[in-house]
């Protein structure tokens, strides 16, 4: 599989399926509750659907794995791994963190990656070998070694009433240690935003392939490294916690996980 060849056709299509989510922003949101704080709206179901054909041209071997319409489907060796809308409670509310995250999964790794945000205008995208970019430029995470200098991103599960205080347990911990945290909504723009630089680490538990096999790659190919929390556990697609850094902070940031 020549990946060099494939990206730019990816991401041609990443983006032009953004465009119903910019043509959508300003109209009224048709919203159902998958569960008590987790929703969808039309345009989720939508743009997944413009993806899915538009990736089948591209490559017709490949399956699909995306969240609203095969979330239990288990991974071939060529799987689209798709997020049509990280963010939708942002979308929803008109908070511009939006994007569409998609991974091309084969054999045991993911291959290839495209993280669009249609209203912010950026798309962030990699290819396994040839490092990772954002609109030509190549992008690559922070050199910084030291956590009370660092900018940290997480984000809450569907779970927050039961884990509450695990969750908030951590999140004081770090708090204490950083020089701040933020949260997106957008586990896969987390993760693109670590890959350039934005942030200098990334934790958040629950979260589902369709969250992070673009951004997975994308912080690889940017020099970090992404576990679970016990930084000696390698990461994978169905993985209960992800840990992500600039390689630097990483055994700092595991003893706070």
């Amino acid at each position: 599989m020549e990946l060099q060849k494939l990206l730019p056709q990816v991401r041609a299509a990443v983006i032009e399926s953004g465009e119903l989510i910019r043509e959508a922003w300003d109209k009224p949101r048709k919203v159902r509750y998958k569960g008590r704080i987790d929703l969808v709206t039309e345009t989720d179901v939508a743009v997944e659907h413009d993806i899915k054909n538009r990736l089948a041209k591209i490559l017709p071997e490949a399956s699909f794995l995306a969240e609203e319409s095969a979330a239990d489907e288990p991974l071939n060796d060529l799987t689209w791994v798709i997020d049509p809308i990280d963010g939708t409670t942002n979308f929803a509310h008109q908070v511009p963190f939006v994007c569409s995250s998609v991974g091309l999964w084969h054999k045991d790794r993911i291959v290839l990656g495209v993280i669009n945000t249609p209203i912010m205008n950026e798309c962030f995208y990699a290819a396994a070998g040839g490092g990772a970019w954002c609109n030509e430029k190549q992008i690559s995470v922070t050199r910084n070694k030291q956590i009370e200098h660092s900018l940290v991103a997480t984000g809450f599960p569907y779970t927050i009433a039961e884990d509450a205080d695990e969750i908030t347990d951590r999140l004081r911990r770090v708090l204490k240690e950083s020089q701040g945290v933020r949260r997106l909504g957008a586990a896969a723009l987390d993760l693109a935003y670590l890959a350039a630089g934005r942030f200098d680490a990334f934790y958040e538990k629950g979260l589902k392939p369709w969250d992070t096999a673009a951004g997975w790659l994308l912080v690889n190919e940017a020099g970090g490294w992404v576990t679970e929390y016990d930084a000696a556990t390698d990461f994978s697609l169905y993985s209960p916690t992800l840990l992500a850094t600039n390689t630097l902070l990483h055994a700092q940031m595991a003893q706070l996980m």
